[in-house]
């Protein structure tokens, strides 16, 4: 089969978009999601479906977790990673859950959370400074042993720092997949290359034997920007599945104007193809998406594949919540679904 063209990866599609937010800031001032919700991970747990997602209050991100029936109507249920007291800790303005460890990589399977010493494991990302990922983040891990996934352990220190990388990520780290593949862990992540804006983003890969000791892919970037096309500014925020025949990346690019769906393939994890179309383009003027469509998690389930993204509208007076990146530039910022199938709810099983 020719892999030119991006339309014959029919079954990734998800043209129908749901009109509203799935799950928004609460806008209430002091609260840790006042001006945004961020970074959908959405997975199977126990009987019921659970988000974990950031909440931004104009400090830093915290980290929550919301639950749903039908992934269609959500609910909040607790801050799992909050701000800490103290400013001695690496983490001490804000932690972004970016990935759990999965049971499986199989993009038609449920994904379940998977236990590694009798614990459900998260990786996160941090910045140092106060504002809107401010400064240069480095990645730290958590752990629970509880089954409600409501009490989380950090380790003391980062387990993956851009201290120690290439010049293209010596400006800080984002958010990362991390994968179990062949007896090690796999993990995806996109950097920057300068601190001042506008700066690059592109794709990298390291390798683990225990989540904590990571050596980096001697040939990284994987994936990196390309110049007229929908990722020229950014190629991001990997999510790795295996579609049963190869492996499929959903991530995202930016061409310094707008966020879109992208999509990437590999045989081998390790040399990737970006197809020049984006999957998941972002919406008309006034839709949810209008700005950005991008920060992917994908869930198939009865038959149809959920993909979660964050949206991003010019903000409107009345909105719930108000979310300024720059000077100038006010947005609406949500968590939103598309699906492969005309949406119904149903009841997980």
């Amino acid at each position: 089969m020719s892999k030119n063209n991006i339309q014959q990866f029919t079954q990734l599609h998800t043209p129908y978009r749901l009109d509203r937010p799935v799950l928004s800031g609460s806008g209430m001032e002091g609260n840790f999601d006042s001006q945004a919700a961020d970074c959908p991970f959405v997975f199977a747990h126990q009987d019921c479906f659970y988000m974990m997602y950031v909440g931004f209050d104009g400090v830093g991100y915290q980290t929550a977790l919301a639950t749903s029936s039908n992934l269609l109507e959500w609910e909040h249920k607790a801050i799992i990673l909050p701000r800490l007291r103290t400013d001695e800790r690496w983490d001490h303005v804000g932690a972004a859950g970016s990935w759990m460890l999965l049971e499986s990589n199989g993009l038609y399977d449920l994904p379940r959370l998977k236990k590694i010493d009798n614990r459900y494991w998260m990786i996160y990302h941090a910045y140092p400074d106060k504002g809107y990922e401010a400064g240069g983040a480095v990645m730290g891990l958590a752990w629970t042993e509880d089954e409600n996934l409501l009490e989380w352990h950090r380790l003391d220190q980062p387990v993956f720092t851009n201290q120690d990388g290439a010049v293209w990520e010596k400006a800080g780290l984002y958010k990362c997949c991390v994968i179990e593949h062949e007896e090690r862990y796999w993990m995806f992540y996109n950097a920057k290359r300068e601190e001042q804006w506008p700066w690059k983003e592109e794709t990298g890969l390291a390798f683990s034997n225990d989540l904590i000791h990571w050596e980096r892919y001697e040939n990284n970037p994987i994936l990196e920007v390309k110049e007229e096309s929908f990722f020229s500014q950014f190629i991001s925020d990997p999510c790795i599945k295996h579609d049963g025949q190869q492996w499929v990346n959903f991530a995202f690019g930016f061409d310094g104007r707008h966020a879109q769906g992208a999509l990437a393939f590999s045989d081998d994890l390790t040399n990737w193809r970006a197809f020049e179309q984006p999957l998941l383009p972002h919406g008309a003027q006034g839709e949810l998406d209008e700005i950005h469509a991008h920060k992917s998690s994908v869930i198939y389930w009865n038959g149809v594949l959920y993909h979660f993204y964050c949206a991003s509208r010019s903000y409107n007076p009345g909105d719930v919540t108000k979310l300024i990146i720059f000077e100038g530039q006010d947005e609406f910022r949500c968590i939103a679904v598309a699906t492969s199938e005309p949406i119904t709810i149903g009841v997980i099983k």
